[in-house]
């Protein structure tokens, strides 16, 4: 009789354990959510976009034009006014928990934080789990902070010497600091800025440690799983960790092989470690950080470049706009382009660098693409290159990030 009991127990136990997932899932709701943000070409403003219902759920008015940057966690948009000398940061309104076996998300109206930062000309936001690192080309310092007190109106900027105002970026890696380090023997016109040299490694205080990596002209940075990569004229520096004594500097020359041509401009993959760069304005350039034999593979453009971006989800695709309105798919993997579709009208890299031309984001399957002549904000599926729909802008939409993804709702 015990015996018997025991198996009804048993299979009583191992139904109601089966019953508890479903119990579970049926408290919380898969959720996708996606949010544009669009700053006008001309007008101090930058407007928040609901990307499924194309509706604008928010107008942030500033002080000056802005340049945006997304942080990496998704959080913060930080809208860079440079001429201002200020920089804004706005709350996403999107955030994204990992849970180990699947992801939550939370979603609240956007927002524009109340806390700003200050400092002569910020350039660069650079910004690595919670840290963030804002750079300032006209002053010899950057400033050093959490994205979680920014985001409650607490920052507490940390500010770090830079040697000398000039054209550069600050990179939080680990427990060590990326600084790029001005040529100050190089002759200089009066109002100009010194050019860079070089790279170095800065402890939490400020502190160096080792000597300087070369790296001529320093411009372009990015990060891909556990490494940093900056763009030189000699070739791409990659930053890898290195323990106590601080990131290992290591220089992939470009070689006799390549054509004439550098790296300014880089972007990071996501699930698979490499870097995609600029190589020239009719060019780009696969770059392998763990290749000895070949760690550049140089694609050509039909014309010159105005965009590129990766795709965070699908990493064998990238997507790059060229001057004459189509828009390129390029195969990471294979190297080349797989295929091309006209999206826009010519849009020429003549004339000033920050006439109003087209920006690329990727928002889950759709590549969005700013077209400040239309006053339109064009959606494109990343399986067809086809445009599916176009969201209607005030002004002349430009700068462009898309922040979200999907999770559990409970």
């Amino acid at each position: 009789m015990y015996r018997d009991l025991f198996a009804v127990f048993a299979v009583a136990t191992a139904l109601a354990s089966t019953a508890l997932p479903s119990a579970s899932c049926a408290e919380e709701e898969q959720q996708e959510s996606w949010r544009l943000f669009v700053a006008d070409h001309s007008l101090p403003v930058v407007h928040a976009i609901d990307l499924a219902s194309g509706r604008q759920i928010g107008r942030f008015d500033l002080e000056g034009y802005a340049a945006l940057s997304l942080s990496e966690t998704g959080r913060t948009v930080f809208a860079v006014q440079g001429e201002e000398n200020v920089v804004h940061a706005i709350d996403t309104g999107i955030a994204l928990s990992d849970h180990g076996e699947h992801r939550d998300i939370e979603v609240t109206p956007p927002k524009l934080v109340g806390a700003t930062i200050k400092g002569e000309k910020p350039g660069h936001v650079v910004t690595h789990g919670d840290d963030v690192a804002i750079f300032y080309d006209r002053t010899h310092r950057f400033d050093l902070l959490k994205e979680s007190s920014l985001l409650q109106e607490k920052p507490e900027p940390k500010a770090i010497d830079t040697v000398a105002a000039h054209h550069g970026v600050a990179v939080p890696m680990g427990n060590h600091l990326l600084v790029s380090v001005p040529n100050m023997q190089a002759a200089v016109k009066e109002g100009e800025l010194p050019p860079r040299l070089g790279l170095r490694v800065l402890d939490r205080n400020g502190r160096q440690i080792g000597d300087v990596a070369p790296c001529t002209g320093l411009h372009g940075e990015a990060t891909s799983a556990r490494l940093v990569a900056f763009g030189c004229e000699e070739g791409v520096l990659v930053a890898r960790p290195g323990g106590a004594d601080g990131p290992k500097l290591e220089m992939l020359a470009y070689g006799a092989s390549l054509p004439q041509g550098k790296v300014s401009t880089l972007l990071g993959g996501r699930s698979m470690q490499f870097f995609l760069g600029n190589y020239g304005e009719d060019k780009v350039v696969l770059i392998d950080p763990d290749s000895t034999e070949a760690p550049y593979r140089v694609i050509d453009l039909p014309t010159r470049r105005v965009d590129f971006v990766l795709d965070p989800a699908k990493f064998q695709n990238a997507y790059i706009l060229t001057e004459d309105g189509r828009l390129h798919l390029l195969d990471t993997v294979k190297g080349e382009i797989a295929r091309s579709e006209t999206v826009t009208e010519p849009y020429s890299k003549d004339g000033h660098w920050r006439d109003p031309r087209p920006r690329l984001a990727v928002a889950g399957d759709d590549i969005v693409i700013t077209d400040p002549r239309r006053s339109l904000i064009r959606l494109v599926s990343s399986e067809t290159l086809k445009q599916s729909r176009a969201i209607p802008v005030d002004g002349q939409p430009f700068g462009l990030v898309a922040a979200g993804g999907s999770g559990a709702r409970h």
